[in-house]
């Protein structure tokens, strides 16, 4: 064989790419070889088309699809190269932000994690003011059932990625007050994620800036009344009026643990000042 040609082995080691994805790229017509041996079948690719190869490897590193790159060497013309390198670029940026963001939600997720290894904070009953909280909301069908949550929350998240809303990677719910003093612990009536101030959407909610009580409850979910049952008698110990439902945030829960003994839930009622 002419030395100015290489064999598909020779042209993988020398891309660094596989010798794989040379057949592919033969394969949907992008880059084929020069020269195809009758009696082999063995690949073989002149030197002149190097220059050609490295252009399709940094054309993906920039981040074009297979088929972006197809299209675009069909015509490979400066201007075109210019409009195709600018649509990428806004490409990129858009990826950047929404990488930030991602970031951004993932920093919080690791906070909340590390602050729920706070004994002090877990084995106590305080009294915080709390400031304003801007949640995404989705009712919980009857009959109330966990089943029923769970399926309320898968909905609230689909629906969240779909529109693509700054939501935080964290779960609660609302149960009423009103359950929770006929001891229904686990009856929430709406699921909630938290989202990003300012968001004018219809399944919006804003809870206020207020004086808190708060506890945590370690352990399995089904449990959550013994903890409930220490707020009630704390309060009423304290002559404190609880004058809202119970806002119930997932610290620790199967997305960071399968250990339930291990599950973290915030609860939270405002009370009056």
């Amino acid at each position: 064989m002419n030395k100015n040609y290489f064999s598909i082995g020779e042209l993988s080691e020398l891309q660094g790419i596989s010798r794989q994805t040379l057949i592919y790229y033969d394969k949907i017509d992008l880059f084929k070889p020069a020269h195809i041996d009758p009696l082999t079948g063995y690949r073989y690719y002149d030197v002149n088309q190097i220059d050609y190869l490295d252009t399709i490897c940094i054309m993906k590193r920039i981040g074009f699809s297979l088929q972006q790159i197809k299209d675009q060497l069909q015509n490979f013309t400066l201007d075109r190269s210019i409009t195709a390198l600018k649509h990428q670029q806004q490409h990129i940026t858009r990826q950047i932000e929404l990488l930030q963001t991602i970031k951004s939600r993932v920093d919080q997720r690791i906070g909340l994690l590390e602050n729920a290894l706070n004994e002090d904070a877990l084995n106590s009953i305080t009294i915080s003011d709390t400031s304003t909280c801007t949640l995404l909301v989705h009712p919980v069908e009857a009959p109330y059932s966990l089943e029923k949550v769970s399926v309320a929350t898968k909905t609230l998240f689909v629906n969240a990625f779909k529109q693509k809303l700054p939501i935080y990677y964290q779960s609660g719910v609302i149960v009423p007050y009103q359950r929770i003093i006929q001891k229904e612990y686990t009856m929430a009536n709406t699921v909630f994620t938290p989202i990003e101030d300012g968001l004018n959407h219809k399944a919006i909610l804003v809870i206020p800036s207020g004086r808190c009580v708060i506890a945590y409850h370690c352990g399995d979910y089904l449990s959550i009344g013994s903890t409930y049952e220490k707020i009630l008698k704390y309060c009423n110990h304290h002559g404190l009026t609880i004058i809202s439902d119970s806002y119930e945030f997932c610290i620790n829960d199967y997305l960071s643990s399968s250990d339930e003994t291990e599950f973290i839930t915030k609860i939270m009622f405002y009370i009056a000042s």
